[in-house]
């Protein structure tokens, strides 16, 4: 301190954080009860209105700022609305306006409270000023969570849980429902449970992440002896040492983690990633166009294949075209358009690929693995048969009873024949794993 004394001084230092800001647009009965909530719950409240009456002192928490305008437009215009700030809008006839108003302006909330039929006028109106579909689903509504709320009491108890949710950056669960925070910190989401995410999924695992897989509630896989979608049909399959269990809802999911097997779940939007909240997404859909992946579904996205956009929809992307780069990382940019031509196995491409010659429901004839001559007949669709394009060994087949239109792939033939494995993870998909891998990896450093 370049004191002369050479004396000591100790400091204490008290940290004073600023009240987060929340502003009600509108003075009605639920935005009042809102107030005192939000009063008790440490927010600095201000409050606007062009109805002079409603915004007497005595219906709200002391200190609350009052402010009124000859109309909500004027209110609002008087409002230091900030990145911080938390927004509700309730007022008597004046909802659009107010939104109109407030829409473009940066706030961490906003919510509005609306009737079915008023918040759709209120979208239209919005698409018509050209706000992007992005900035309206961004608006809370119907606005709090699900408790049954019928009084202003109540119905401010809803909103401000739904407030703190997003203030907190939580979950918004019950404490019950809850994924463990340990199993969290390595939790790995994938897109699509074919026999490439299959190949992902297993090493992921070996690798000790956490892995929960989602498909389409039918999947259309035809490699099923190493497809862990094949669980939901199943309900419970082993691939190469590794079981994976067909699951309905969270408690399940951590049930089978817990058990050390990879759940599978129906969920073709993958909506489970609201409660899983996962460090990693990985979209292995494989449908060669982006199937709704985005950056802000966790902390890091991977996808593979063509439809994707490093950078922009994900923050690296997977080469699955196969050649030198299979299993490159490539972090701007995207991977090599589709070659839509099959893998060649002992110089056949297109011949070994099995396709149905009439729309109609699948039959299998023969099992996986089966060795057959050109011409045998492993499957029908309705009653067409349908024959094996060359010799060789069955490697993929569609499940029974599923509709497939004309032209749909349903099956492969293997020409290595009983050289043949369809019990073991492809080549490719091992390289493409490992370019998973690697990227999960360089992410955690």
């Amino acid at each position: 301190m370049g004191m002369d004394c050479g004396g000591a001084m100790k400091i204490f230092i008290d940290v004073f954080c600023l009240k987060p800001q929340l502003i009600l647009i509108g003075a009605g009965h639920v935005n009042r009860a809102v107030a005192f909530c939000a009063h008790t719950l440490g927010f600095a409240i201000t409050v606007a209105d062009s109805y002079l009456e409603s915004l007497q002192p005595e219906h709200f928490p002391a200190h609350s700022q009052l402010v009124h305008g000859d109309n909500i437009e004027a209110a609002i215009a008087k409002l230091n609305i900030t990145p911080n700030s938390f927004v509700i809008i309730a007022t008597n006839n004046q909802d659009q306006q107010a939104v109109e108003q407030i829409i473009n302006q940066p706030c961490q909330y906003l919510g509005l409270m609306a009737s079915r039929r008023k918040r759709q006028v209120i979208y239209d109106y919005l698409r018509e000023l050209s706000v992007t579909e992005d900035t309206i689903t961004a608006i809370h509504s119907p606005i709090g969570f699900n408790i049954g709320a019928e009084t202003p009491e109540e119905i401010a108890i809803s909103i401000m849980a739904e407030v703190l949710k997003v203030k907190h950056d939580s979950s918004g669960l019950q404490m019950k429902d809850e994924m463990p925070h340990q199993k969290q910190q390595k939790l790995v989401l994938i897109r699509g449970a074919g026999d490439i995410a299959t190949g992902v999924a297993i090493r992921l695992h070996n690798a000790n992440y956490k892995v929960v897989m989602t498909d389409i509630e039918q999947p259309t896989h035809i490699r099923r002896s190493v497809a862990f979608a094949q669980a939901l049909y199943d309900q419970k399959v082993t691939i190469e040492g590794v079981s994976a269990q067909q699951v309905h809802n969270l408690k399940d999911i951590v049930s089978v983690l817990a058990q050390g097997d990879i759940p599978v779940i129906a969920d073709e939007q993958a909506a489970i990633i609201e409660q899983l909240q996962p460090l990693y997404v990985v979209d292995a859909i494989l449908a060669k166009r982006n199937m709704g992946t985005h950056m802000q579904m966790a902390p890091f996205t991977v996808a593979l294949g063509p439809g994707f956009s490093a950078g922009d929809d994900c923050h690296v992307v997977i080469e699955t075209n196969r050649g030198h780069h299979l299993g490159r990382l490539i972090y701007q940019g995207a991977a090599q358009t589709n070659t839509g031509e099959p893998g060649s196995i002992a110089g056949f491409t297109y011949q070994r690929v099995i396709r149905a010659p009439n729309a109609g429901t699948m039959k299998t004839k023969v099992a996986l693995g089966a060795i057959v001559n050109e011409g045998d007949i492993v499957a029908y669709v309705d009653e067409t048969p349908i024959t094996a394009p060359l010799s060789g060994m069955v490697r993929g087949l569609l499940n029974d009873g599923l509709p497939v239109s004309a032209g749909f792939k349903i099956g492969d033939i293997d020409p290595r024949g009983v050289k043949a494995d369809f019990n073991s993870v492809s080549d490719k998909a091992r390289a493409i794993a490992g370019g998973v891998l690697e990227a999960l990896m360089h992410a955690e450093k």
